[in-house]
């Protein structure tokens, strides 16, 4: 799994890039503070090498709680900035910091 990000020099947003391997996934999205935990709001695009991408716009300055859903599944991604606890889902999400 990888994250890209790239920050505008016009503006105070962050293009950042979702990355995952998932060659045998159907559907993948990234949920997280940024868009409600809304897997609807951010699926990432199946490329014909198996992974997955999307880039969202987010606010920089800002810090957001992310998660994958691969199938279904919640998947943390092992190039976040750090990780926190969440009583409600009773795991840890990752932590990106822009």
């Amino acid at each position: 799994m990888a994250i890209k990000k790239q920050f505008l020099k016009s503006k105070p947003v962050c293009k950042v890039t979702f990355t995952v391997p998932a060659e045998d996934a159907k559907k993948v999205s990234v949920v997280g503070s940024f868009n409600d935990w809304n897997a609807k709001k951010a699926p990432l695009k199946k490329l014909k090498n198996g992974t997955f991408k999307g880039t969202l716009d987010l606010e920089a300055g800002n810090t957001y709680e992310f998660k994958y859903l691969v199938d279904g599944v919640y998947v943390n991604d092992d190039a976040a900035d750090a990780y926190a606890w969440n009583d409600f889902a009773g795991a840890e999400n990752g932590v990106i910091k822009l």
